[in-house]
């Protein structure tokens, strides 16, 4: 490309004066089509060329027919006729397949230009943290790639069969008529800009209706993706009128936004129309007085409705494109938001590696931006090779953001993460993430098979080693009672094993790489005690040699790890063995006495 999506630089207007939010979408959307179509010069040059001769071909077709009337009709020369005749038939067979070859062209064109902005829109969000996804939301990400693009992908496909079409179609209906009669061409010089400007109304009225569009179906995306993946939670828990009136109410506001713009759409095409009769009724009245007075020939009036026609014709074909530009503009505006927005977690320009799998959390603190109050500060500790590291606190304290600053899914705002005595910020991150089994908080399944969910841990592991992975994560037995195996067939989600199976899975899917940290956040929650000790057990000599911290609810799981980290509000305030803290933390005891209580 002759630009980058992400290195323009800005102009001096721009950075002295904060531009409209249409101004924004139109410059967005020009950005955006330069960018995806500059690889395609050469088919576009090809379109131009065919559409130049198309149009050309059928401008020429009034005069042939203005010709045969004066020439063949009027004196019955029948001969005239034929060769004329056959010549118009040649033209037509050339308009036609020029015509046909320009949109093969600009189709191909379009839906490369569509597929190259698809790429780039999930390389970008490929690259994202855990801080960008949240700002932007799966259910928005997800439209952004598909409808966003697909609207963009329309435009240009319009664009590059109507608008390089109608700017000839209209600019050579205009000579052409001119011309035939230049008495009748103060029609056109009226006629013209009236539609212009009524079109150009009618646009600057859709195009806030099409920015709030977007942002309803975001709504729609989101609503619907939460109660397919919570069905089960909304049943039992009988919230389905809940819901149903949640999505209505949405529902309703997209479809009001929608009508409110298909009215002023709907406008479009009557008020086109009026304009191309009334002005064709003009033409007939002064053409026949014209006529009359034997300043014109009946072909050059039959040519010059035809012209006129052509000229509006090109400027229907120009509404066309108009119409789609604006919702065009504003999901082009939405994805140059993704492509601009660059990852907080930047891989090194050089990656380093480190020897040992000691885990240290100098002085660390972290922020979400604009936030108030900081979820992490001031947080010391060492988690080394051999020993258990838990995390405990209550809701809030910061301990899934504390495990992941280890594999970078957000970066510390303060202090440094170290990894075998290098910051994980230098780490080269493939090899960092080697290193690490994470089993996280939610444990995510995807759609597949068992087999397929094991290999994401261990992309060349054996049957051997998916059976061995699932022993230790005493998820052995119900996969092999499953249909098929380890080839049973795994939801979106996992939402066809239950939370139990699809944490035991996830364990067995960090423990098949046999990494050198293990990182279990909250990971035994779902499972019933018999089974979390049975799990624990089997994990201890794999582990043995591993650096190993766990988030825990349950404190009476944790009791005989090497260290206990307390956490309140981000901070450290306690670190010991369970009797230590018992002791010595309130916060700890407080914890263990209110699951006491629970327990009892």
């Amino acid at each position: 490309m002759a630009e980058t999506l992400t290195d323009r630089p800005a102009t001096e207007s721009e950075s002295t004066e904060p531009p409209s939010s249409a101004a924004l979408a139109r410059g967005s959307l020009r950005r955006l089509l330069f960018d995806s179509l500059s690889p395609y010069r050469r088919s576009i040059l090809i379109i131009v060329s065919l559409q130049l001769v198309g149009t050309m071909a059928s401008l020429y077709l009034p005069s042939l027919n203005a010709d045969i009337i004066d020439n063949g009709v009027i004196p019955t020369d029948t001969g005239y006729i034929v060769r004329v005749g056959a010549v118009m038939l040649a033209v037509s067979l050339l308009q036609i397949g020029t015509t046909i070859a320009a949109v093969r062209f600009a189709a191909r064109t379009a839906m490369g230009a569509g597929r190259d902005i698809r790429a780039q829109v999930f390389a970008r969000v490929n690259s994202f943290s855990a801080r960008e996804m949240a700002r932007f939301g799966a259910p928005s990400l997800i439209t952004r790639n598909t409808n966003d693009v697909q609207q963009v992908q329309m435009l240009a496909m319009t664009a590059l069969t109507m608008m390089i079409t109608a700017p000839i179609l209209g600019i050579g209906g205009i000579v052409m008529a001119v011309r035939e009669d230049i008495g009748l061409s103060w029609l056109v010089a009226v006629v013209v800009p009236i539609l212009v400007v009524a079109i150009g109304v009618l646009v600057s009225r859709m195009v806030p209706g099409y920015r709030l569009m977007q942002a309803k179906l975001d709504d729609i995306n989101r609503i619907l993706r939460e109660q397919t993946s919570g069905i089960r939670v909304i049943r039992a828990f009988v919230r389905e009128p809940f819901e149903t009136e949640r999505f209505e109410r949405t529902n309703d506001e997209l479809t009001d936004v929608s009508l409110s713009v298909g009215r002023w759409m709907a406008a479009m095409f009557p008020t086109m129309m009026l304009v191309v009769n009334v002005s064709s009724v003009a033409v007939l009245w002064y053409g026949g007085i014209r006529l009359d007075n034997g300043q014109m020939q009946i072909g050059s009036l039959t040519a010059y409705l035809t012209y006129l026609t052509q000229i509006l014709f090109g400027v229907m074909m120009s509404t066309m494109t108009v119409i789609m530009a604006p919702r065009a503009s504003v999901a082009a505006e939405r994805i140059i938001e993704v492509l601009d927005t660059e990852p907080s977690v930047v891989p090194p320009t050089r990656g380093r590696t480190g020897d040992g799998s000691e885990v240290r959390f100098s002085s660390v603190g972290f922020s979400y931006a604009g936030a108030t109050d900081p979820v992490l500060s001031d947080v010391d500790l060492v988690a080394s090779p051999g020993q258990t590291t838990a995390i405990v606190g209550s809701t809030g304290a910061g301990k899934t953001t504390l495990i992941n600053l280890i594999p970078r899914l957000f970066d510390a705002t303060t202090g440094v993460v170290s990894v075998g005595g290098v910051d994980v910020a230098g780490y080269e991150p493939e090899a960092l993430w080697s290193r690490i089994g994470l089993v996280p908080q939610r444990a995510f399944l995807f759609s597949g098979t068992v087999a397929s969910n094991l290999r994401y841990g261990a992309d060349d592991a054996t049957e051997e080693d998916m059976w061995e992975a699932l022993e230790i994560a005493q998820a052995a037995e119900f996969v092999a009672a499953m249909p098929g195996g380890l080839t049973a067939k795994i939801s979106q989600g996992g939402t066809n094993v239950s939370g139990g199976q699809r944490q035991r899975l996830a364990i067995a899917r960090a423990v098949i790489r046999r990494p050198d940290i293990y990182l279990f956040d909250d990971s035994f929650s779902a499972l019933d005690v018999a089974t979390d000790a049975r799990v624990r057990a089997g994990l201890a000599p794999i582990v043995a040699e591993a650096t190993v911290i766990t988030v825990a609810q349950r404190v009476f799981t944790i009791t005989d790890a090497d260290q206990i980290i307390v956490l309140e509000n981000g901070r450290i305030v306690g670190r010991g063995i369970h009797d230590q803290l018992v002791a010595t933390c309130p916060t700890y005891r407080e914890i263990v006495d209110s699951q006491l209580r629970a327990a009892a």
